[in-house]
Order: structure tokens, then C-alpha cells, then sequence
């Protein structure tokens, strides 16, 4: 009988000696700590180009250049051009050894070029490491990237970093499927709607380079003409990148190719697939063995070979525009590319953007727009309700909605859904009297009423809760949201329709699909969900809110949001109609009634043009504490004809709030100046402020300024 603390047969004492050893290895090297790579001290120099040229990803501008090192015999075959290396960075002249720089922290870069000498007369160190010897970095990669920090004055290294996703060991791993033969030419199919759409595709198949800004008709087929486009571009033997708002638009082109091509043939990238995924279709793109990509913004640096067509859809969505330095936009980016690799190039959306009318006025894009005969059978019946309506509509003045607005909801819901959309998402809203509309405020501070979900109505200034507000104009104790939130407004709709059920779409919970039963959809501007067999009635509320910003763009964004809604409403012969709350006279709300989104955006490049506003001019925002952005002011030397406008104090971003672009952080004060130069001035104008940025910074300077070319948010 054998004891409880006995030796069992074939546990580790009783094991053979050479399964000990291998066990007392495998722990001695998981406790081990992991070593650094090596210093190369008197290892010998790689025999041929013993200079490798590398990019460190150090992403301040005084240090956007080449740093030479030397490759150690032993990283001979791995170090070659595109390869992520790691080196030692920082090391004085000093502290040399034999011939050799040493010292200095370990960071990351790309080695660039192999090179016979440097141009460096000192001590080189040695590479440090190849961190993988795949080659992500290539040649048209490395030129895209370089124009696109010179087109935004920032660093080489923080476009890279765009670019270029993190590694994944695994995915580098497991081997790219080998690459399919192109296809077949497809048919024209949806494209036949629009006046030349099928010699754009033709043009496109037999190896051309055509360039269009597309007006697409509402409906369901944009996803599938995306895809005919891309197919036509693969039966050339060529590449093609689509690049799109957001990962329900990818998921739809997706769908569309894959019905039309097949698996195989196209990468989806996008952040909703995670890191390793991403890479390994990353990869797959890189190596050649997909010529297809569709993809959100960060798909637009993608490495298609042999690229043959760019397309971008909406772009005036905000989400192609980069938060991260320096902040590129998908649209110039893919301009770039389009110039740089002379392909294709394709701008659409069911809107149409200043920049994209610009295209065409300049020449250098061609219309691709459907008669007009053909979008009015497409389009909903739109009608509008402005200020005069409200005032004599007695029902308008105790409720949010105007009778119109109610007879419209109630006869859609007989024949299906009803999409009600609201420009501002979530419950707290301004409050105004509900009697003659005068905006509610604060008897302690005059700071904004707003209320909340608790029913109780503060100041959103001092914080001080009103219990007994009286109108100062009418007398009246009635209070009225002056915007209303999406939830806010679904409990109102389910209150006055009781028995029919609502949903609602917004930035916490997207909808993708809703199905085409009587409902009520309720939803914020970008998240409106797709309706089976499409809405029967649309409702756009509160125009005033998004007409009203302070911003150069509000009328063109309000007008994209609008036909962005009203797009998804069957059309007008199969009783769709639309009502929008909106002053009728306004440019965008008769664009809207016309349907006539490229007239609108002509008219206001001409009226920019007149005043000398972006697109027709370059700009760039310099915003900082007062005397940092003075002083930055003051030593920038800016190209002849360049006018500076400010600087002027910007808003304090509140504590707790989300900061906006271009904001200064919570608290803290800051000025903004803008500067201006004519067409054709935006290269030396950033760089004169790339410069100068780079000299602040080598000097030391404590505090930066932040710099933005052609911001969107210009006010």
C-alpha cells in the first residue's frame, strides 16, 4: 500500500533523467528574465551595404529625417527594406567603443534603404534588432506617407503610424491563399441609371483611369454599383480600394462583392474585425495575394499592388476625417494616391460635398449624375414647415410637432415605418418658454436652462435647480425643449401612439436593419437604420438646430444629413413623403425639396470663392495658450500672400464634457488664429509652419502649439 507523500510511479521523481532535465530547463527558461538585444560590440559588419537607413518612430518634427546604422554580418539577411527593426537611439558622441556608438534607449522604426556608406562622418551604432523580417514598408507606401506629412505639416513617423498596423507574430505566421486570376467583365447592371455610368465601368475594365464625382440616386443599389466598379477595375488585372464612412457601409459593399465575385477575391478591414484579423487581411493586401480592399477610414493608406481605382463614399462624413496627428483626411489622402500611382478615382455619396463640386468646376473630375426626370421618380415628396407655418398652427404650439408633422406620421404608419430623425441624441435638452419660444434662463447667473432625466430643470452654467421659472416676454410657467434628445422624443411619439412600437437608433445602440412593419424609428443624424422594402413617411425635426451652428459647413452638413434620411423613404409614387421642420426660403431646405444637392454645393464654392474661404483657398488653424501662439506668430516665416485672421479667444471645453476637435483641454484658455493663402500656396505655407514647429521644438520649448491644415471645424 502505497502512503499519501510516497513517490507515485512516473511523477517527477521517479522520471527519467533526461525528462528532468528538460523540465528544470523549460522552467529555468520561463523564469528567466528576457534579454535586450544585443550591443554587437566587435561583431562584424554585414560584408555588403553595411548601412541601413532607418526611420525612427520618435514622431516629433525636429527629428523627421533618416538616422543611419550600421547591420551586424548576423542581421544580414533579415535587414532588408520595409522590415520593422529596433535601435538604440539617444547615445552622445562620447560614449563610443571600438568604432561603435553605444549607449542610448531602444525604439522602435523602419529600416528604409541599405547603403554602401552613410553620410554621417562619426561612429555608427548597430542595429539593434529585426523585429520581423517581413517587409511591411514599401516603396509607394514610403512616398504616399512622406506627401501626406508634408500636405499636413506633421512627421513621417506619425503618418506610419497610421499606416501601418501593429504586428501580430501569428498573423505573420500563417501564409497569404495564393492570388485568384481576374474575373470576368461585369455588366453595367444599376449603372445604366446614370448618364455615362456605363462608360466609366468600360473605361475602367479596359485598363483606363477615369475620374468621377458620382451624385447616386437613392436606393438600395450604391453598395452594388461600389462593387461593379471594383469588379471592373480586377477584370483589368488592376487593384482598387474603396474607403467608407463606417463598418455598416463596409459590411454592405462586402456583401455586395461577395455576391458578385465571390470569397476570396477582396479584404474587409476594418476596427470591428480586431487587431489580428486586420493584420493578417493587411498582409494578405500586402503581399499581393488580394488586389480588392473595402475598408473605413485607416483603409486608406492600404497597400493595394498594382492600384487601378480609389473610390470614397461620403465624404463629407466626419469620420473620414483623422483624429490622430496630423490629421489627414481620407478625401486628399486618396487624392494623392490617385496622382501618385495615376489610377482611377471615383467620389461619390448620395450628397455632394464644396470639395467634390470643386473637382468638377476645376476640370479635373467628370459629373456622374442620372437625369433629372429619373431622380424625381426616385425621390420621396418633401415638404416643409417654417416659422410662419408654426405661428398659425394652434397644434404647434403645445406640442413639438406641427400638424402636418402628425398627419404625415399617422397615415405612413398604415403602410409601414415611419423615421423620425432627431439631431441631437440622448435626454438633456435647452428649454424655452412654450408659449412664445424665448429661451428659458437662469434668474441667478442668465446661464441656460436644461432638463434631465429626473424631471427637474437646472442651470447648465451655475448648476442651480428652477422650480418656479415665469417667461419674462409672455408670463407663462410652461417650459419647452428646444432641441430634444432622440430617447426624449421616442417617449413622446410613444405617448401619442400608444400602440405602436418605437425604436431607437443612436451612438450607444446603432441599428442596422429594421424590419418593414408599422413602427416608429426614432434616431440621431448618421445612425438611421435601413427599413425592408424602405419608410413609408420620414420626419427630419428641429432644421433650426443643425442650420444654426456656427460653422462654415452647417448648411452643406444639414443638407447631407437631411437626403442621407430621406433616401431611405420609398419614393414619391409609392406614397413616401418627407417633412422637414425648417425655414422653406433656406438654401438647403429648397435643395432639399428640389433634390438637387450638386446645385447647392456649386452655389457655395462660388460664394467661397468670392470670400476666399476653403476649398478655394488653403488654411491653417494655429491654436495655443495667448503668448505661446503670439510668439509662434511672430517667428513663423509665412509664404508671400498669406494672411493671418486673429488670433481670437476659443470656447473653454467645460470639465466632464467630450472635447471637440480643435478644442483646447478641459480648463484651459487658449487662442486661435487662422491663416490663409491663395490656391496653390498650401505647400510652402506648411511648410513655413512645419518649421517652424520644428524649430520650437528643438529649442526645447515647453509649451506647443497645435497645428491643423484645413481643419473642417473652422467656425
Amino acid at each position: 500500500m502505497s502512503g499519501e507523500n510516497e513517490p507515485v510511479e512516473g511523477g517527477a521523481e521517479g522520471a527519467p533523467p533526461e525528462q528532468l532535465a528538460l523540465i528544470r530547463e523549460s522552467v529555468r527558461r520561463a523564469n528567466a528574465p528576457r534579454a535586450k538585444p544585443r550591443t554587437w560590440r566587435g561583431a562584424a559588419l554585414a560584408k555588403e551595404l553595411p548601412v541601413a537607413r532607418v526611420l525612427v518612430d520618435k514622431g516629433v518634427l525636429h527629428l523627421d529625417r533618416y538616422f543611419d546604422y550600421a547591420v551586424p554580418e548576423e542581421l544580414d539577411a533579415d535587414a532588408q527594406p520595409g522590415v520593422r527593426v529596433r535601435v538604440r537611439f539617444g547615445a552622445g558622441r562620447h560614449r563610443v567603443r571600438e568604432g561603435r556608438r553605444e549607449g542610448g534607449g531602444l525604439i522602435d522604426g523602419f529600416l528604409v534603404e541599405r547603403r554602401a556608406e552613410s553620410d554621417y562622418s562619426g561612429p555608427l551604432a548597430a542595429l539593434a534588432q529585426v523585429v520581423s523580417p517581413e517587409p511591411v514598408l514599401g516603396e509607394e507606401l514610403l512616398s504616399l506617407a512622406r506627401a501626406v506629412a508634408d500636405r499636413y505639416a506633421g512627421s513621417l513617423a506619425d503618418v506610419l503610424q497610421l499606416a501601418v498596423p501593429p504586428r501580430s507574430a501569428r498573423a505573420e505566421q500563417r501564409p497569404s491563399p495564393a492570388p485568384l486570376p481576374p474575373p470576368a467583365r461585369p455588366e453595367p447592371g444599376p449603372w445604366t441609371r446614370y448618364e455615362h455610368g456605363p462608360a466609366f465601368l468600360e473605361s475602367l475594365a479596359s485598363g483606363g483611369s477615369p475620374r468621377a464625382v458620382w451624385n447616386a440616386l437613392p436606393g438600395p443599389y450604391g453598395s452594388e454599383e461600389l462593387a461593379r466598379a471594383v469588379a471592373a477595375t480586377l477584370a483589368s488585372g488592376r487593384g482598387a480600394l474603396v474607403v467608407v464612412p463606417d463598418g455598416r457601409v463596409a459590411a454592405r459593399v462586402d456583401a455586395a462583392l461577395t455576391a458578385l465575385l465571390g470569397e476570396g477575391r477582396h479584404a474587409l478591414l476594418t476596427a470591428d474585425a480586431g487587431p489580428e484579423k486586420r493584420y493578417q487581411e493587411w498582409l494578405a493586401v500586402r503581399r499581393g495575394s488580394v488586389r480588392a480592399v473595402v475598408g473605413t477610414r485607416a483603409a486608406m493608406f492600404a497597400p493595394v499592388q498594382d492600384l487601378g481605382l480609389v473610390a470614397l463614399w461620403d465624404d463629407g462624413d466626419d469620420s473620414h476625417s483623422e483624429q490622430h496627428a496630423p490629421q489627414p483626411h481620407a478625401r486628399e489622402v486618396l487624392l494623392l494616391r490617385a496622382a501618385q500611382d495615376r489610377c482611377g478615382f471615383l467620389l461619390g455619396g448620395l450628397s455632394c460635398t464644396v470639395e467634390a463640386a470643386q473637382l468638377v468646376e476645376s476640370g479635373w473630375a467628370r459629373p456622374l449624375v442620372a437625369g433629372r426626370e429619373r431622380v424625381r421618380a426616385l425621390t420621396p415628396l418633401v415638404r416643409t414647415v417654417g416659422d410662419q407655418d408654426l405661428a398659425r398652427d394652434e397644434a404647434a404650439r403645445a406640442a413639438r410637432l406641427p400638424t402636418l408633422a402628425w398627419q404625415a406620421v399617422r397615415e405612413g404608419l398604415r403602410h409601414g415605418p415611419v423615421l423620425v430623425q432627431v439631431p441631437r441624441r440622448g435626454y438633456v435638452p435647452r428649454m424655452a418658454c412654450a408659449q412664445c419660444r424665448v429661451p428659458a434662463r437662469c434668474r441667478h447667473c442668465a446661464g441656460p436652462l436644461q432638463g434631465s432625466e429626473a424631471g427637474a430643470t437646472r442651470c447648465e452654467w451655475c448648476g442651480k435647480e428652477e422650480s418656479a421659472w415665469n417667461c419674462p416676454e409672455c408670463g407663462s410657467f410652461r417650459l419647452r425643449a428646444q432641441v430634444v434628445g432622440a430617447r426624449r422624443t421616442a417617449e413622446e411619439l410613444g405617448r401619442a401612439f400608444p400602440k405602436v412600437p418605437v425604436r431607437t437608433s443612436g451612438r450607444e445602440h446603432v441599428l442596422d436593419t429594421v424590419p418593414g412593419t408599422p413602427a416608429l424609428v426614432v434616431s440621431t443624424p448618421g445612425a438611421e437604420p435601413v427599413a425592408e422594402g424602405g419608410y413609408a413617411a420620414a420626419l427630419l425635426l428641429d432644421g433650426w438646430a443643425m442650420l444654426g451652428r456656427p460653422d462654415l459647413r452647417a448648411g452643406e452638413d444639414a443638407l447631407r444629413r437631411w437626403i442621407g434620411a430621406a433616401a431611405l423613404v420609398r419614393e414619391q409614387s409609392a406614397g413616401g413623403t418627407v417633412v422637414v421642420l425648417a425655414d422653406p426660403a433656406l438654401r438647403p431646405v429648397q435643395a432639399l425639396v428640389r433634390w438637387d444637392p450638386v446645385g447647392h454645393a456649386v452655389r457655395e464654392l462660388a460664394e467661397r470663392a468670392e470670400l476666399g474661404f476653403p476649398p478655394v483657398s488653403r488654411m491653417a488653424a494655429v491654436s495655443g495658450p495667448p503668448e505661446v501662439v503670439a510668439d509662434f506668430l511672430g517667428a513663423v516665416d509665412l509664404p508671400a500672400g498669406a494672411e493671418v485672421l486673429g488670433p481670437v479667444p476659443l470656447p473653454v471645453t467645460p470639465s466632464g464634457r467630450p472635447r471637440r476637435p480643435g478644442a483646447p483641454p478641459p480648463g484651459e484658455h487658449w487662442d486661435r488664429a487662422l491663416v490663409r493663402v491663395p490656391t496653390g500656396g498650401g505647400t510652402a505655407l506648411a511648410g513655413a509652419l512645419k518649421a517652424a514647429q520644428a524649430a520650437r521644438m528643438a529649442r526645447g520649448s515647453a509649451e506647443g502649439v497645435r497645428v491643423r491644415i484645413d481643419p473642417p471645424d473652422i467656425g
